[in-house]
């Protein structure tokens, strides 16, 4: 077999691959934008040090689509050593995706709890002007859920004696007024009874599968690229090829 042809081929593979790996980059770019500006409210429920994680993954997609473009310059150029740096970089990519999809799904149930523990004292400590106040009421609203556990989680928050149970609550915006929200016997007619906690944490078990099996698959797929990296790096090396 003449060896140009198994470079060229072997060129073209990784070129494409490069590509969608740089479609990747600007998807987890564009996830980390999204959830900047959505869900940075949502995010501080979920657990205390988490505010970080849009900026993790603006970071991490731009730094994708940087090395996703010097894959596709070293593949054209046919430098050798850009080559082997290309395949460095995949397999610290490579590890860090198997880490945190290993450690997402072992640390499950501690993520479970922590968003209890955050959003059970966002409930207690509601004042409807801070942050979290606003988190939880934009959870409720659009989750069409109330409390922790139910509506009775917030009996005991320090909003409920002089003001009820938040609007965000009533599941008929027009038929909710703060009078009924303060009567423990009408206002369970007026709001939602699932409690936030349980809508939650039954999603993320349920799609807890589907989102391992992703991070899994992404991060496999960088094997790809290194052994593509690889192989044309050795083959040039071995053969002496140089681009006109």
């Amino acid at each position: 077999m003449e060896t140009k042809p198994v470079i060229t081929c072997l060129k073209t593979l990784l070129i494409v691959y490069s590509f969608v790996f740089w479609i990747t980059g600007a998807i987890l770019l564009a996830v980390g934008v999204w959830g900047k500006l959505m869900l940075g409210p949502y995010i501080s429920l979920i657990a205390d040090n988490s505010t970080n994680a849009p900026y993790v993954l603006i970071g991490t997609g731009t730094v994708i689509i940087v090395f996703g473009l010097f894959g596709c310059f070293a593949t054209c150029r046919g430098s050798p050593w850009m080559l082997k740096l290309y395949a460095m970089f995949l397999s610290l990519v490579f590890l860090a995706e198997l880490v945190a999809g290993i450690s997402g799904f072992v640390f499950r149930h501690e993520i479970k709890g922590t968003f209890h523990r955050t959003y059970t004292d966002a409930v207690l400590n509601y004042n409807a002007e801070d942050e979290a106040s606003r988190a939880v009421d934009n959870l409720q609203h659009r989750l069409r859920c109330c409390g922790v556990t139910n509506y009775t989680s917030w009996f005991g928050s320090v909003y409920y004696p002089s003001n009820g149970i938040p609007a965000s609550c009533c599941f008929n915006s027009s038929d909710c007024n703060p009078e009924d929200l303060r009567n423990a016997t009408l206002a369970p007619s007026k709001v939602f009874h699932q409690g936030c906690y349980e809508l939650v944490t039954s999603f993320m078990e349920t799609n807890m599968a589907i989102i391992a099996g992703v991070t899994f698959g992404i991060a496999f797929s960088q094997l790809i690229g290194m052994l593509l990296a690889c192989c044309l790096s050795r083959i040039i090396t071995a053969n002496q090829y140089e681009m006109v």
